[in-house]
């Protein structure tokens, strides 16, 4: 492609909205052109970046036995009520565009598409005979982000590839699941990223187990904490560890004290003279279900620990039954303004006990009437602590459970892992951290929307039994430009060979000098039908503007025709190393194929 004929607009300054370097220079590189909050348009480099991608994971799919299909974007609520989550995507988490037809009927636009193939599934599948069968699709989704950001990281519209496999049973379920960890593993290296494969949190999703698949770059939003030996990885949202051990309490009696103005760990501390490990403290969340059911959660923890929201969520989610509702819309620390709707009396907040009767709560059709009551696993061991007295201003010190206090039934892990703390594999190894972005997810759904939504097989003994279903998704648009942030530097991108949009361009210093012209356009011409994807710099600018192009938008190879074609030679340039050097004219094509074929054999 000449540069003189493409639609080819390069800025000078970065654009106000961009926070990150991958942004900053998709934008100002003409990749891509913000059209609203949360939207761009991808322009002609940009989606021949996103080809690239998209084939090269349609190749990694397609040799697993996976089959292409393309699902609609417009789905009708009536599946997504049926599967039970219609209000936790509306209302909960507030993602899906819902909208209404001129039928009055409702609709949405899909962020996922698990409701409509498992219609499909129920629909076509109908003996074990069928099994196992995979499904995927490359599209457009939508989601209805409240604060897009990031460019193509966090916007709200996007594309991605999603799968969905069904199967007879747990065991080949997780066959399928193993093809895909190692498929999209080789997805991400042949796309030549550095990253990480980690446990993970399986969030609205659902499902007993999941991976996620991290490109580690420091704009990373989420934070994964590893172990050096490789044998450990996972999202800080679904990390365990071993905390460090208690201190010995300094208390031998239980006595309750004056502790004024000690609302914080860090103050009751310093007045007590005692370790936070020493403590617990008491953290009240108020719930509400999808039932309009609101329920006050009161979690007893060590006082150094941090009380991790996505593994209280999901206890929650367990108990959602027991108050008849489905889902859980929204999990919080209850404002004052929240607390005037149910609390009966004036809470002692910062002072709160473990056995803070169930009378603080108004007793009301909308509020369930006791306080659900959790114990993390780092306060169960704990002797003569000390914590809260229900009185403010006081704290009681020497308490025991099982003496002043009873231990709550439901032990539950729901402490956040951090860095420094023991792997449960091996109490050697201590947690590192890295940011990573998240390009992939893989779930073992199980039957959770096979049995919502009714579909099922003959069995070989002719009875009917839910399927099993795994879920796979890799955002097709995040990984182009994931691979940005991990690869740029102050001139610009740094495309990995086997994404870039080309994979080299001959540039012309002087567009008035006929033999600069002339060898420019033979080699233009040869390395193209060798299969060298090339682009011919051919506009009236300054070389200088013309080499300062080349880095910002980040083509792997530069081909310079200046000054040392008088003799027979041409300048190189490698994007990734900054080396140039001259080779001779005739030695351009297979000197660069060999070097692509290189860069790409070391990916595969």
């Amino acid at each position: 492609m000449r540069l003189s004929k493409m639609l080819f607009v390069t800025l000078r300054d970065d654009p106000a909205d961009a926070e990150i370097p991958s942004h900053k220079l998709l934008v100002r590189a003409g990749y891509i052109r913000r059209i609203g909050s949360g939207v761009y348009a991808y322009l002609p480099l940009m989606w021949r970046v996103l080809q690239k991608v998209s084939q090269i994971v349609r190749e990694e799919m397609n040799a697993t036995g996976a089959q292409e299909c393309l699902l609609p974007q417009i789905q009708p609520a009536d599946l997504w009520k049926e599967s039970g989550r219609w209000d936790t995507y509306t209302k909960a988490e507030g993602i899906m565009f819902s909208l209404t037809d001129r039928r009055e009927q409702q609709l949405a636009l899909g962020p996922t598409h698990e409701e409509v193939i498992t219609t499909i599934a129920r629909d076509t599948i109908r003996s074990y005979r069928q099994l196992p069968v995979h499904l995927y699709q490359i599209q457009t989704k939508f989601r209805d982000e409240i604060r897009p950001r990031f460019g193509l990281m966090r916007g709200r519209e996007f594309i991605m590839k999603d799968g969905y496999s069904f199967h007879t049973d747990e065991e080949s379920l997780k066959a399928t699941y193993q093809d895909m960890y190692q498929a999209y593993s080789n997805m991400l290296r042949r796309c030549g990223l550095e990253f990480r494969a980690v446990e993970a949190d399986s969030g609205a999703i659902g499902g007993s187990g999941s991976t996620e698949f991290m490109v580690l770059a420091e704009a990373g939003e989420d934070e994964v904490l590893y172990t050096d030996d490789g044998k450990y990885a996972a999202n800080v949202e679904k990390a365990v560890s071993s905390p460090p051990d208690a201190e010995t309490s300094n208390f031998t009696n239980y006595e309750k004290v004056e502790t004024p103005k000690t609302e914080t760990i860090e103050k009751l501390c310093k007045i007590l003279e005692c370790s936070p490990t020493q403590i617990v403290k008491n953290v009240l969340y108020q719930a509400v279900y999808d039932n309009g059911t609101t329920v006050l959660v009161l979690v007893n923890i060590r006082g150094d620990q941090d009380v991790n929201e996505v593994k209280l969520y999901n206890e929650l989610t367990k108990l959602a039954s027991t108050y008849k509702a489905n889902s859980i819309l929204g999990l919080e620390v209850p404002s004052p303004e929240a607390q005037e709707k149910w609390a009966a009396k004036s809470l002692p907040l910062g002072y709160i006990a473990p056995d803070i009767g169930d009378d603080y709560i108004k007793s009301s059709k909308e509020v369930h009437s006791k306080f659900l009551r959790f114990v993390d696993k780092t306060a169960v061991d704990l002797k003569n602590f000390v914590t809260g007295a229900n009185e403010s201003g006081f704290h009681v010190i020497g308490a025991n459970w099982g003496e002043q206090f009873k231990l709550p039934e439901l032990v539950v892990d729901i402490r956040t892992a951090k860095v420094g703390d023991r792997s449960v594999h091996n109490p050697a190894q201590t947690l590192k951290s890295a940011r990573g972005i998240e390009v992939g997810h893989i779930f073992q759904l199980g039957s959770k929307y096979s049995q919502a939504m009714g579909a099922t097989y003959t069995t070989e003994q002719g009875k009917d039994r839910a399927l099993e279903m795994g879920c796979y998704g890799v955002g097709v648009s995040r990984m182009a430009q994931a691979a940005v942030e991990q690869s740029y530097d102050k001139d610009g991108i740094i495309w990995p060979v086997a994404i870039a949009p080309y994979h080299a361009i001959v540039t012309i210093p002087n567009i008035k000098d006929a033999q600069q012209v002339e060898v420019a356009e033979k080699l233009y011409t040869e390395m193209n039908q060798a299969g060298i994807e090339t682009l011919l710099d051919d506009r009236t600018e300054r070389a200088g503007a013309k080499f300062k192009d080349a880095d910002l938008i980040g083509i792997p190879y530069r081909i310079v025709t200046g000054r040392a074609i008088a003799n027979g030679k041409v300048e190189v340039a490698e994007r990734k190393s900054s080396e140039s050097y001259e080779i001779a004219i005739d030695e351009v094509v297979s000197t660069l194929m060999q070097k692509i074929k290189d860069e790409l054999l070391t990916k595969n």
